[in-house]
């Protein structure tokens, strides 16, 4: 199926995403006792740099990238990151780590004074790059996902979605000025109603 994964929402119990393909990664472990899921963390990623397709970022995300498969694989090859979900340039979500779980997907970094981002927050991958448009596809998952994730964890909210490179300056430039903020802004904005 091309275009957006339809997303139902999170199971509370096991932390999985009901309409997401699901693949496990070892590359997580549990959140600190008493961390609660208060951030999003946006994210953008193509293996090779600038390349889209061909399954390399799950196999990064699952510990079984090729170092000689290409060059660049050989400086990553043996990092261990994850991130919760990936979503593909056909809109196609992959989810990675239960939800309750901590992914290795912020590293070093901080929000409004916090460090450690990765022990409260989620981290959603789009496959792309800084400059590369995201596709329509991407931001109808993207704003699906979101609306779930808002209706399991109380703490989160439209304005707690930032990216990489907020809570990584200087260090991260991702999802990059590609990125098209007002447009998610518009799709996850609270319904007023009538």
């Amino acid at each position: 199926m091309t275009g957006a994964t339809p997303i139902e929402s999170v199971d509370l119990a096991t932390g999985l995403l009901r309409g997401a393909r699901q693949v496990t990664s070892p590359h997580w472990n549990a959140r600190p006792p008493g961390s609660a899921v208060e951030l999003v963390v946006v994210h953008g990623i193509s293996l090779p740099p600038d390349q889209y397709g061909g399954g390399w970022i799950e196999r990064f995300f699952c510990g079984n990238l090729p170092a000689d498969a290409h060059p660049y694989f050989a400086t990553i090859a043996t990092l261990k990151v994850s991130a919760h979900a990936l979503i593909g340039r056909d809109g196609t979500v992959t989810q990675f780590v239960p939800f309750q779980g901590r992914a290795w997907h912020a590293g070093v970094s901080s929000w409004q004074g916090r460090e450690q981002c990765n022990d409260y927050s989620i981290g959603i991958e789009l496959e792309g790059g800084d400059e590369t448009p995201y596709a329509d596809a991407q931001y109808r998952s993207l704003a699906g996902l979101l609306r779930a994730l808002f209706d399991a964890y109380p703490g989160l909210a439209p304005e707690r979605v930032v990216g990489h490179s907020d809570v990584a300056p200087g260090r991260k430039s991702d999802p990059g000025p590609a990125f098209d903020w007002a447009r998610l802004r518009s799709a996850i904005a609270p319904s007023t109603g009538g």
